[in-house]
């Protein structure tokens, strides 16, 4: 039922897609994405899938060809990076606006100027707003997992929304890690086959994608969005269950690690989580109380349940692998606070903005966020936003 395999981060992807056997893949290369669709253009030449590969001129392309071939009835997916992303930023929208459960890989990586390709998470924040589910993911083995979960929640009929997951640039692309991956028959059981609802070929019963939409009924198509985005926490939870059953890897939107007694904690994304993991055993092992808190879902964000992870702490640590110019904090920070308004929750927390364009991140430097949260509720006071690892 189970291999177990080497892979790089990027290979997990193609090998999931592989596995998936989307209609239709387009995409464009991009440092550090590339090895994604390079892998998985391999299987397509050597007929171990029968998909239609469509190398575009662009990103923009990209995203406007799964868009056609969504709408058309198939299951199309792509992957991209950073300024692809933002090349691709239009026709997002128009995918989520069709909703279409298009399933995309990005492999995060730092926006120019300066140009840079290692990683940070600006370029999918960039697209927080625009109807897509976003999967984080923390290694390897949860990029190959969260793209096989991604296609059912994106498919499931209360959703019918695209997905974009994942993985940081190089720290996971370009790593090799030891992976179990499901048997082909099991994965293709799992993922199912795709039935769209109003597929534009089906000539019986014509459908328009794009009209013209104005005063008339925009609103009310963008208020659907947002139930669809509203249903998707709870079918995120029900697919992670499910694929729970199947391999004894359960997820949710978060990740709770050492939480059940935990005083301080951080919240952290993608594999900086693992660092902290790290860090956390050895300050346990000094017998101090602290946790993890991943965010698995950055969208939808999981106000509920961080609220509940969070009522007995003394003090919160939130990173952020992004900066918002012009915000008080990064992405993360704002939607945590966001969380805590009116909750009742008087809960002291700091913002840690770090490791923007590929810096590393060390436990000893995540030492200092634990370190600050126990001067704080001394009564020492700090800015709410601070910088770890600037030289």
């Amino acid at each position: 039922m189970v291999k177990v395999l080497g892979l790089t981060g990027a290979d997990a992807a193609a090998e999931a897609m592989r596995q998936i056997h989307p209609d239709v893949v387009a995409a464009y290369p991009i440092t550090p994405q590339t090895g994604i669709v390079q892998t998985y253009s391999t299987y397509v030449a050597d007929g171990v899938v029968d998909t239609e590969m469509v190398t575009v001129e662009s990103e923009h392309s990209a995203m406007s060809c799964v868009v056609g071939a969504a709408a058309a009835g198939a299951r199309a997916m792509t992957a991209t990076s950073a300024n692809g992303l933002a090349l691709m930023f239009e026709i997002v929208y128009i995918a989520a606006s069709y909703r279409l459960p298009i399933v995309a890989a990005v492999v995060n990586r730092a926006l120019s100027g300066p140009i840079n390709i290692h990683c940070d998470h600006s370029d999918s924040m960039g697209c927080r707003d625009s109807g897509w589910i976003q999967l984080i993911s923390e290694n390897t083995q949860e990029t190959y997992d969260n793209m096989i979960q991604a296609v059912r929640i994106g498919e499931h009929s209360d959703v019918l929304l695209p997905v974009m997951v994942t993985l940081d640039g190089f720290i996971i692309s370009h790593v090799m890690e030891r992976l179990e991956v499901l048997d082909d028959n099991v994965a293709k059981d799992f993922v199912g086959t795709y039935k769209p609802l109003y597929p534009l070929l089906d000539t019986e019963n014509p459908v328009t994608y794009g009209p013209l939409d104005l005063t008339d009924y925009y609103f009310e198509h963008k208020r659907q969005q947002y139930e669809g985005m509203a249903n998707a926490g709870r079918i995120i939870k029900e697919i992670g269950k499910l694929y729970g059953d199947l391999t004894g890897r359960y997820y949710s939107l978060l990740e709770l690690y050492k939480m059940e007694d935990a005083e301080y904690a951080l919240v952290t994304l993608g594999s900086t989580s693992g660092t902290a993991k790290f860090l956390i055993d050895e300050m346990r092992a000094e017998g101090k109380k602290v946790g993890l808190i991943k965010v698995r879902s950055f969208r939808p964000f999981p106000v509920q349940d961080l609220i509940d992870a969070c009522k007995k702490l003394k003090g919160l640590a939130v990173l952020d692998r992004s900066i918002s110019f012009g915000a008080e904090g990064g992405p993360v920070f704002i939607e945590v606070k966001s969380a805590f308004y009116g909750s009742g929750l008087k809960l002291p927390v700091i913002n840690y903005i770090y490791g923007l364009g590929g810096r590393d991140i060390t436990p000893t430097e995540l030492r200092i966020p634990f370190d600050n949260l126990v001067k704080l509720s001394s009564g020492a006071r700090f800015e709410p936003v601070q910088f770890l690892g600037l030289r």
